[in-house]
């Protein structure tokens, strides 16, 4: 019932929207991929043909493999176009993201109107999932809504990703045995079908479990559940991950959500990884990046990367919109 009503939601809002200038798509990702800013009205034909794909997708997606797993981008779009180029590019490459497309970097609507597009040109060919910072709250904090406002003198564009965000998935299960999600776990799931009937359609609340899914992390000191420093999401020991693992028959949990400083990190014998996608993070942390290769048999291999040139040559001074630096998503 969720889902029909985000669909039917979706499609009043597509009605009410005349949409009476031509829309190329194609032309679109071309701009995109330089760099350039859409003007706001097609960011928000943009939007509103998105939801109504995302709205069919449903809360713990299905993806096959093999598959290149992205992790925190925030707002760094020439290294999201750099990634492009080492992971390969859409549609020959299957791409899953794991959340956190803006804030912290000064590109964000940039980044999100480029994966926006490539998702909606190639749905069955990448796959967007929620993260933290997609949500109206963290936005206003983090810089988002403040680049908006500079880039194009108001809230509109702002508006509009922010309701997009409200479709995007929460989860996704690839190859049949490996959990993706943004954060981690949560003491209220203890299985994928209580994830399955979550209505994701709304802003991220403060506590409960689609607010542990993108908030929690997982810490090899701890056992159990732990309420997190953070101030949402728990953090969670190997032994949860273990019991979740085995109640559901998966093999392993990929995340994102907390900087690596080598761009990777795998814990608990092997159970649980965490990507992150963001070279030199907030331009000052040095740190690596990585993207995560799932091939056909479930094989997984970080490829690790660097800044690209491009950005450091676009290397904000003193900006607003990067907002504050913490220890990632």
């Amino acid at each position: 019932p969720f889902h029909q009503r985000a669909r039917g939601r979706a499609r009043a809002s597509a009605r009410a929207y005349p949409g009476a200038m031509p829309f190329d798509v194609d032309a679109m990702i071309e701009k995109a991929q330089g760099c350039q800013l859409l003007e706001p009205l097609a960011t928000k034909a943009l939007c509103e043909r998105l939801k109504l794909v995302l709205a069919k997708e449903c809360n713990v997606k299905p993806v096959p493999t093999p598959v290149t797993v992205v992790g925190d981008v925030h707002g760094q779009v020439y290294d999201v176009l750099e990634m492009f180029k080492i992971g390969g590019p859409v549609p020959q490459t299957n791409y899953l993201f794991l959340g956190d497309y803006v804030d912290r970097g000064p590109f964000s609507v940039e980044t999100i109107t480029l994966l926006a597009l490539l998702k909606l040109r190639h749905p069955e060919r990448i796959t967007l999932l929620r993260g933290n910072h997609e949500s109206r709250q963290i936005t206003q904090v983090y810089g988002f809504y403040t680049e908006c406002c500079r880039k194009f003198g108001g809230a509109d564009v702002w508006h509009s990703f922010t309701e997009l965000f409200d479709y995007l998935p929460i989860a996704a299960l690839v190859g049949g045995s490996v959990l993706a999600v943004h954060g981690g776990l949560s003491p209220s799931v203890l299985h994928l079908d209580q994830v399955r009937i979550l209505d994701r359609f709304a802003e991220i609340p403060h506590d409960g479990p689609l607010a542990d899914l993108m908030w929690s992390d997982p810490d090899p000191e701890k056992s159990g559940f732990v309420i997190s420093p953070r101030g949402a999401g728990y953090v969670f020991g190997p032994d949860v991950v273990a019991k979740f693992l085995r109640l559901n028959n998966l093999a392993h949990i990929v995340r994102a959500h907390q900087l690596c400083m080598c761009g990777y990190q795998v814990l608990f014998n092997d159970s649980l990884s965490t990507v992150w996608s963001a070279p030199n993070y907030c331009y000052r942390f040095g740190n690596t990046a990585s993207i995560l290769e799932i091939s056909e048999d479930l094989g997984r291999f970080f490829n690790v990367f660097g800044p690209a040139p491009e950005s450091e040559r676009q290397r904000p001074g003193a900006d607003a919109s990067t907002g504050g630096a913490g220890g990632g998503g």
